[in-house]
């Protein structure tokens, strides 16, 4: 009893530690990327429509990104010729439909993302620089938070 007792407090310990380790990480992350997002003369709306530009690799129609944003198909024209001027996005007709015009991302806009991605705490420069024993523990670590994570979601 006296055991389960000493392991339960040094449990509570290791998590209020990882606890505030991940919260100083946060902090760091969040200032790094608040670094990069401003380094950009890009508004949050249209590194919103970016990512989803980025992320589609056919391409987005101006309907169906007002649709998905929820804005009128004004306000995302606007939103999108602004993209198109800082050169972080690209029009062009659909093969498909020659009346459709097709958004996609240009390398430049893929750019930017990709500066922003970087900021993340798991981006692999970051990971690829650990001392082999420290990424192996982690590895091991997020194993076992994604059975733990799996194990909870099978009880739901």
């Amino acid at each position: 009893m006296r055991q389960e007792v000493v392991e339960q407090g040094e449990r509570e310990r290791i998590v209020h530690e990882i606890q505030t380790l991940n919260g100083a990480m946060e902090e760091t992350v969040m200032a790094a990327l608040l670094q990069q997002l401003l380094s950009m003369d890009l508004t949050i709306q249209q590194l919103r429509v970016l990512m989803v530009l980025v992320t589609t690799e056919e391409g987005a129609t101006g309907r169906g990104l007002s649709t998905s944003f929820g804005v009128s198909m004004a306000s995302m024209s606007g939103v999108l010729d602004r993209l198109v001027a800082h050169g972080v996005a690209e029009r062009s007709a659909d093969p498909d439909d020659q009346r459709v015009r097709r958004v996609r991302a240009t390398p430049r806009g893929a750019s930017v993302v990709r500066r922003l991605m970087m900021a993340r705490p798991f981006h692999s420069d970051i990971l690829m620089n650990l001392p082999m024993e420290d990424l192996l523990a982690l590895e091991q670590g997020f194993r076992a938070v994604g059975r733990q994570i799996s194990r909870m979601s099978e009880q739901d």
